[in-house]
């Protein structure tokens, strides 16, 4: 899933694959190709990486694992949310 919502995730933000590396702190000469084998699953960043390029992107680091497209939703609709906001859905949610 992590592929598929980093590449979902890029897009989104019209960013190219090298963009999106160099943005996250990748070396400007391998980024693309990096980004690249990321979202075809061929290697699996770290999670430092991870965190990097989720703030990249704008996403907090759990959309990009959420298995569930409407989790995933949630996750970026929650993150957007005043605190005051998060705190009365998390009540109502829990009641």
């Amino acid at each position: 899933m992590f592929q598929r919502r980093l590449k979902e995730a890029r897009l989104r933000c019209q960013l190219s694959q090298k963009e999106l590396g160099i943005q996250a702190g990748l070396d400007p000469f391998v980024a693309s190709t990096r980004v690249n084998r990321y979202e075809l699953g061929v290697h699996e960043p770290d999670i430092a990486t991870i965190e990097r390029l989720a703030a990249a992107l704008g996403v907090p680091t759990a959309y990009l694992f959420a298995d569930d497209d409407r989790l995933a939703r949630l996750i970026l609709a929650f993150e957007r949310l005043p605190a005051s906001e998060k705190d009365c859905l998390l009540k109502a949610i829990e009641s």
